[in-house]
């Protein structure tokens, strides 16, 4: 059976991709999850129209990604932690925390998996924290002061 993926679909086809595929795999799996549809001519006609969108959005999308992380370039975090006389805190500084302080000072919303950190921060002073989104990378600064 010829279908039009709606979606990816790990190992069997990419979104807007036109493919031969059994007719049980179809008819039980991927129509009625809505992972794709039936190619008939109609469906072909608009999926063109679908690619071009979805081509106008992805140029859109990239414009606002290189602002985003020329905005997290000149960011400069501070965040104010319980630590110990020696510098280490009490609780450490996760990548869902870093996602939501910048969310804060920039409105710009990152998942937490863009944000490059080994292991949640422990130490006050000047950190240095890589974002990647998509291949590319930024940096900004991240200052821990205790209270």
């Amino acid at each position: 059976m010829k279908i039009i993926f709606l979606k990816d679909v790990p190992k069997v086809g990419r979104k807007f991709e036109v493919k031969n595929v059994s007719d049980g795999y179809a008819l039980n799996l991927l129509l009625p999850r809505g992972l794709a549809q039936i190619a008939t001519p109609e469906a072909i006609k608009k999926l063109e129209l679908l690619q071009s969108q979805d081509l106008t959005e992805k140029k859109i999308q990239g414009e606002l990604l290189v602002k985003s992380l020329e905005i997290i370039k000149t960011l400069s975090l501070t965040i104010t932690e319980k630590a110990n006389e020696k510098g280490h805190l009490f609780a450490g500084i996760t990548k869902e925390r870093l996602a939501q302080e910048i969310e804060k000072a920039s409105r710009i919303k990152l998942l937490p998996e863009s944000i490059i950190i080994i292991k949640p921060i422990k130490e006050v002073g000047v950190h240095t924290i890589s974002v990647e989104i998509q291949g590319r990378k930024s940096e900004f600064l991240l200052e821990i002061k205790s209270n």
